[in-house]
């Protein structure tokens, strides 16, 4: 099936059922972009009453075309397809681009005749993009193919371009031509009867034409198929993959039994998976190319620091405070490249980083001071700042950029500011590879992103864990809960035992039913401890007054017990309540939260912040899909906004990272095993300090069944 796809970007022949010569339709506009561009293949319009269509022979139908056909191109009433697609396999056919729309989009009728064209692909094994797209486009001098209705065909280029939205692809197309940016393919893929993003990812990633692969996207196909293609594109291949996905609104879920549940919105599952796949996110399409033209043109950094070279303060300032909101780091320079800076620049010139020139430099002072920054063995990049003063030489100060960067395998990005006046030196430098930024603060952003692509190629621990757990004890439980019923709460005592055979650090607990129990359990735990309601009727324990800490005898145990118990009856008069869980106090520690929500689209997604009642209000936590590597809970304990306090603070030891991660891991296994688990928190998980590990202090967990 694979070959299939190649056809539909190298098809030897297409046949355009739908052509025609009917002034600014479709079909005249796919005609004349494949004429025009100079397709390299054999065109077959197919029309049932025009002889030709500009000076091409016609056919009244596909099948009276007398050659076997690559690719069939589909420009016709939504009724008509699932016969063409019949026919198109007659030919021997095995690539379809359906570019008519009234499909899926509009739903009833639409969604149905969409359906049968998928079964009448399958069975014949015809792979479809489309419907309802703009079309398909390949730059290479070999094919030069413009099987769209866009305006205009792109000028060639090493960037890969995906979208969902045929809307946007004719807007970005002018864009690039205006930004004069090329592509090696473009496509869009509309609904994606067959084939999805995944597939034209693995294409894109196999091109040598693609350096960069850009991708619009509403939604995705299947997640883990995604990370598993997309993290080889990125790791193994090295080539970046940059997305804007749309719907990024992050409503929680309206009624949840956890805070995860609460707390993981529509946009959660897609930061995690672009994160687990190496993609970098973006904000828009400007941001988009911004980062595509650094990453096709220029080598990767090798680290953070970078040096700034400006023939203007505030700009370089400007350039300096956006580089460190970025993470970046302005680079030290060693003190032979000072003293060197300090030979050849006029003394108001500052030779420490941001290196500036002054405003009346000439491009020998440009050319002296950024070749002698970029062979400092401290500086990992660079970025130019010019400003258009009167005695500015905008022009050969651009020519000396490209030369200084044949020199060294390191990016140099610019910014000469402004639009008319600086126009003829941006010419020359995008020209010859040199990305130019309006304004210093987008340089920065790109320099930085560059830089995470390149930390990420080197990240380590992408391997999924080796843990020693009771599956099957697991599957046992789970089974055994759920019988007869669809969904089930596990009260902590249940949800501790399924934990346990995980081998999550639990507390040492032991169940009273009535008070007259507390004697013998007292004989068992040791005092202080907590009580906590047990009652599948009542999930938030705090909330329902289900919980009392530092019980420090018998007598104020079974004093407690019975006001849990009348708290748990006013919270909730119809609730079920089986006694009262009395748990081994936990010492003082950090408080985390480890929780997971199964996405039925995507499957389970872990959740980790620091934890507690203000979890919800805080929002201060990090997702990733279930199953995860290694590498992954790193990134997600690294990546929490309040870091530092794991770090230490005011005194207070390091906490446990190493226990921390051995928890999330261990979830991220749990969850993955049983996707009966819908929701699960633990909150909190304790941590001890440094070496000293973490415990389970509370947990709770909703299943559900997988065949409801």
């Amino acid at each position: 099936m694979k070959e299939s796809i190649q056809t539909i970007f190298n098809p030897k022949s297409i046949a355009i059922v739908g052509a025609t010569t009917r002034p600014n339709s479709v079909g005249q506009a796919v005609m004349r972009n494949l004429t025009r561009g100079e397709y390299q293949g054999v065109l077959y319009p197919v029309h049932p009453k025009l002889k030709s269509i500009y000076g091409v022979k016609t056919y009244p139908t596909l099948s009276e075309i007398p050659d076997s056909i690559d690719l069939v191109l589909i420009i016709v009433k939504p009724n008509l397809v699932p016969a063409l697609i019949e026919e198109a396999a007659n030919k021997g056919a095995s690539g379809a681009v359906i570019i008519s729309a009234g499909f899926k989009e509009i739903g009833g009728e639409g969604a149905a005749l969409e359906k049968q064209i998928q079964e009448i692909a399958v069975r014949h094994q015809i792979r479809l993009v489309g419907p309802n797209c703009l079309g398909v486009i390949n730059t290479d001098a070999n094919v030069r193919m413009n099987a769209s209705f866009a305006r205009i065909m792109p000028r060639p280029g090493n960037i890969g371009f995906i979208s969902q939205s045929g809307a946007l692809c004719t807007s970005v197309l002018d864009y690039a031509e205006g930004r004069k940016i090329g592509f090696s393919k473009f496509i869009s893929f509309g609904n994606k009867a067959d084939v999805n993003e995944i597939d034209l990812l693995r294409y894109l990633g196999d091109d040598p034409q693609t350096k960069v692969i850009c991708m619009y996207l509403e939604d995705l196909s299947a997640g883990q198929e995604f990370i598993k293609v997309a993290s080889d594109i990125s790791w193994n291949k090295g080539k970046p993959i940059l997305a804007v996905k749309s719907g990024t609104s992050s409503e929680g879920a309206r009624a949840a039994a956890s805070h995860t549940g609460a707390l993981v919105g529509s946009d959660s599952a897609y930061d995690a998976i672009f994160l687990q796949s190496g993609i970098q996110r973006v904000e828009g399409v400007n941001e988009l190319f911004h980062y595509a033209m650094a990453f096709s043109r220029q080598p990767l950094p090798k680290g953070r620091r970078i040096a700034i070279v400006t023939n203007a303060g505030g700009p370089g300032i400007m350039a300096t405070d956006a580089a460190i909101r970025c993470g970046l780091k302005l680079a030290t320079f060693s003190p032979e490249t000072e003293a060197q800076l300090k030979v050849h620049l006029p003394p108001t010139a500052n030779i420490h980083n941001p290196v500036d020139v002054i405003g009346d430099a000439t491009h020998e002072r440009y050319e002296i001071a950024l070749k002698t920054v970029m062979m400092d063995e401290n500086v990992d990049g660079a970025i130019v700042l010019l400003t258009p003063q009167a005695m500015t030489d905008i022009l050969e100060t651009a020519k000396i950029v490209p030369n200084v960067a044949k020199q060294v395998d390191k990016p140099i990005l610019c910014s000469f500011m402004g639009i008319v006046d600086v126009s003829e030196g941006v010419a020359y430098l995008e020209s010859h590879g040199i990305p130019n930024y309006v304004f210093p603060e987008a340089a920065s952003r790109t320099m930085a992103a560059m830089v995470r692509f390149g930390e990420r190629l080197t990240m380590g621990n992408r391997i999924l864990p080796t843990l020693t757990v009771q599956r099957e004890r697991a599957s046992e439980l789970i089974a055994a809960k759920l019988k007869g019923e669809t969904k089930r709460y596990l009260p902590e005592r249940e949800a501790a035992e399924l934990l346990g055979y995980y081998d999550l650090p639990l507390l040492y607990s032991r169940m009273a039913a009535t008070p007259a129990d507390i004697d013998a359990v007292a004989d068992q735990i040791r005092f202080p401890v907590a009580m906590k309601v047990v009652s599948r009727d009542i999930v938030h324990k705090v909330d329902a007054g289900g919980v009392k800490l530092n019980i420090t005898n018998v007598e104020q145990a079974k004093q407690a017990f019975n006001e849990i118990v009348e708290n748990g009856l006013k919270f909730n008069p119809e609730a079920k309540i089986d006694g009262v869980l009395m748990q081994q106090m936990a010492g003082k520690g950090v408080e985390v939260i480890i929780g997971s929500v199964h996405n039925p689209k995507f499957g389970p997604i872990i959740m980790f912040g620091l934890g507690g009642t203000l979890v919800e209000a805080l929002k201060d936590v990090t997702f990733r899909l279930a199953p995860m590597f290694i590498a992954s809970a790193d990134n997600m304990i690294r990546a929490i906004k309040t870091f530092n306090v794991l770090q230490g603070v005011r005194g207070n030891p390091p906490s446990d990272l190493l226990a921390i991660r051995d928890c999330i891991l261990r979830v991220s296994t749990l969850v993955a095993d049983h996707p009966e688990i819908s929701e699960l928190d633990i909150n909190p998980l304790i941590v001890y300090p440094e070496g000293q590990g973490a415990v389970v202090a509370d947990c709770r967990i909703l299943l559900k069944s997988t065949t409801a």
